[in-house]
C-alpha cells in the first residue's frame, strides 16, 4: 500500500465565551480518566469537557467532564479532527496556565498543540491510513512590536492580575 497524502483540512475550533480549549495528543485509553483527575485536583471549581480519539481497537471517541455543553463541544471537535490519539479539552472557571503543568505530567500526554481562548484552527492531513494533526493556527498575525508604553502596560497588567509580584 502506498503512503500518499489524500488531503489537507483546516478545522475551525469554536470557543464559547468564557472558555478556553486545549488540544493535545496522548497514547492510551486511560487518558480521559487521568486528565479528569489532573483537572479537578488542579482547580477545584473547574468546569470542563474532555474527548479523546482512540487510534486502535474500537476506535471510539472516549469522553468525560462535568459540564454538558463543554463535553458536547469536545466530542464534536474531536470527531471533526478525526485523528487518532488526539484529545480536546474545554475548560471554564480556570485558565490554561492553571492546569497545563498538571496535564503535561499525565503519563499518557505526548504533546500539547494549543491552549487558548483565541480563534483556533487545527490543520489536519489525511493519508490512506488515517488522519493526523500537523499544526495549529492560534489567534492572528502580529501587527508590530511593543513600544515602551505597551511594555509597561504588559508589566503592570501581569502584576495587577497576580501573576507577577
Amino acid at each position: 500500500m502506498s503512503s500518499a497524502i489524500k488531503k489537507f483540512e483546516v478545522i475551525d475550533v469554536p470557543i464559547p465565551h468564557g472558555a478556553n480549549v486545549i488540544v493535545g495528543q496522548s497514547h492510551f485509553i486511560k487518558t480521559v480518566e487521568d486528565l479528569y483527575e489532573a483537572l479537578v485536583t488542579s482547580v477545584p471549581n473547574i468546569k470542563f469537557g474532555i474527548a479523546f480519539n482512540e487510534a486502535s481497537g474500537k476506535r471510539l471517541v472516549r469522553y468525560d467532564g462535568n459540564d454538558e455543553e463543554l463535553v458536547k463541544l469536545a466530542i464534536d471537535v474531536a470527531l471533526k479532527i478525526g485523528a487518532g490519539h488526539v484529545f480536546v479539552l474545554y475548560i471554564r472557571n480556570a485558565w490554561p496556565i492553571n492546569v497545563l503543568n498538571a496535564l503535561k505530567n499525565v503519563q499518557e500526554v505526548v504533546k500539547i498543540y494549543a491552549a487558548t481562548a483565541n480563534p483556533l484552527q487545527i490543520i489536519v492531513v489525511e493519508t490512506n491510513q488515517g488522519r493526523g494533526v500537523i499544526g495549529v493556527v492560534d489567534g492572528y498575525t502580529p501587527l508590530g512590536v511593543e513600544d515602551t508604553n505597551e511594555k509597561r502596560e504588559r508589566y503592570e497588567f501581569l502584576r495587577k492580575i497576580g501573576y507577577k509580584k
